[in-house]
């Protein structure tokens, strides 16, 4: 029988298409941005714009949307983003933290090199041992410890020569020189496949202190379906690796299953977790997620209201303009970066429903790995393959 969730899920939302017939399974139930190409997270091609700030950057609608009914509280809504400066000098960078003092740790996937930025200069800080990159593969994503101004704790998720896995490690002042530097690493947790594709990699603290963690099926579809697999899933773990209390299997990693590459990670104003995740070559998605919940993959993708799983909240039908990475929710605005969109992407939030994607800088700044708010209130996207690779500092005022 079809949960509620699943029902005001497919009146909350509509898809549409201009000029593209979509899979029979899409169905009407999901909002959805039209797109032309497939595809996973291979290189794409570097931008067709410059590397300058681009204040004028019109906005693009990606879909109409029936709405649904706001969730409680108000919320003040970010401005267009426009790109304030950028700092250019890294190489593939996959996720940033930021320290207490406001310096950006930036983490490179194929060299295993965390990097510091700070007043718009970028440092190395160092090697992260036992990094066995490849592919989508590397050093992937960072968390910074809740208790950091106590235990300086920096979270690393990365690819290691049998598996994929998260160890935690010091960063530290490097004394009167300046600087940081980095402790050994401790592995908390490990036996997460890897491919040389669909390794997910984010990782975040949510709101409740534990450990959230995106995992790639690792091209083993039987993989997201089994509750005991770690692939295709997210993990709840608490900070020392365990199964976090409260999980929605006794004494069980997973928090959500049915995934095929979680790639982001983030929380709205009422606490609530969303995630973005890689379709195949069609039906990237935005997903609200609940504990215990079945996103079903490689059974459905996006949502077609199959009795059992839980449909998407925001479905791209191509991958080609979308391929959605790293996620951050400021106010009640979800900000996705695209890789083979080559974009970021404006969702609006509304209660437990998505309002129209709205697409910036299309094509302009190459391949958009990452975004998070920094603490000033500015938004940072990682580019990727524009060799080197910028950050973009975007202001959100209105």
């Amino acid at each position: 029988m079809m949960t509620n969730r699943a029902r005001s899920i497919r009146a909350g939302a509509a898809l549409v298409g201009a000029g593209r017939e979509t899979p029979a399974r899409v169905g009407a139930a999901a909002v959805a941005v039209v797109l032309a190409l497939a595809g996973c997270t291979g290189a794409g091609a570097g931008a067709a714009g410059g590397n300058g700030p681009s204040p004028s950057t019109a906005t693009e609608p990606g879909g109409t949307v029936t709405p649904a009914s706001p969730g409680s509280g108000t919320v003040t809504t970010p401005g267009t983003p426009r790109v304030r400066t950028t700092i250019e000098g890294l190489q593939l960078p996959w996720s940033t933290v930021f320290l207490p003092d406001g310096t950006a740790v930036i983490s490179e996937r194929d060299s295993a090199l965390l990097k510091s930025v700070r007043n718009g200069t970028i440092s190395s800080i160092g090697e992260v041992p036992g990094v066995v990159p490849g592919g989508e593969g590397g050093l992937m994503g960072l968390a910074l410890s809740p208790g950091f101004a106590s235990d300086r704790f920096l979270y690393v998720y990365f690819t290691a020569a049998e598996d994929n896995r998260i160890a935690r490690l010091r960063i530290e002042d490097a004394g009167t020189g300046g600087g940081l530097r980095l402790g050994d690493p401790q592995v908390i947790f490990s036996g997460i496949s890897k491919a040389s594709t669909h390794n997910g990699g984010r990782i975040r603290f949510g709101p409740d202190g534990y450990l959230y963690v995106g995992t790639g099926d690792s091209q083993r579809r039987e993989q997201p379906q089994d509750r005991n697999a770690l692939g295709g899933k997210i993990l709840r773990l608490t900070r020392d690796g365990k199964p976090a209390p409260g999980n929605p299997f006794p004494n069980n990693p997973v928090y959500s299953l049915g995934h095929r590459n979680v790639q982001g990670l983030a929380w709205d104003s009422e606490g609530r977790l969303w995630a973005s995740e890689f379709g195949p070559e069609v039906n990237d998605e935005l997903n609200l997620i609940q504990a215990g919940g079945n996103y079903g993959w490689p059974d459905v993708t996006g949502a077609p209201g199959r009795e059992g799983f839980i449909d998407a909240k925001v479905v791209w039908p191509s991958t080609a303009e979308s391929s959605p990475s790293g996620l951050e929710i400021v106010g009640n605005m979800a900000f996705l970066g695209a890789l083979r969109g080559q974009r970021i992407w404006s969702v609006p939030l509304e209660g437990e429903n998505a309002g129209t994607p709205v697409a910036h800088f299309t094509r302009q700044y190459g391949r958009i790995r990452n975004v998070l708010l920094a603490p000033n209130g500015e938004l940072w996207a990682l580019t990727n393959n524009q060799n080197p690779d910028s950050v973009l500092i975007l202001s959100l005022s209105g």
